[in-house]
């Protein structure tokens, strides 16, 4: 895993994280750990294009 790589999932799990703990529902915590996830993997793309990686 490069560098970018590891540094944006890390940006994001941190903030998703950051969150969490204040929503009690687990459901709530799973729909938004989905979201995120996949908001984070369409993103990343976009990401490295905008570093010229």
């Amino acid at each position: 895993m490069d560098p970018v790589n590891l540094t944006y999932y890390a940006v994001v799990c941190g903030g998703l994280a950051a969150y969490s703990p204040t929503l009690t529902n687990r459901i709530v915590r799973l729909v938004l750990g989905f979201g995120v996830g996949a908001l984070s993997a369409t993103l990343l793309p976009v990401v490295h294009f905008v570093l010229g990686f």
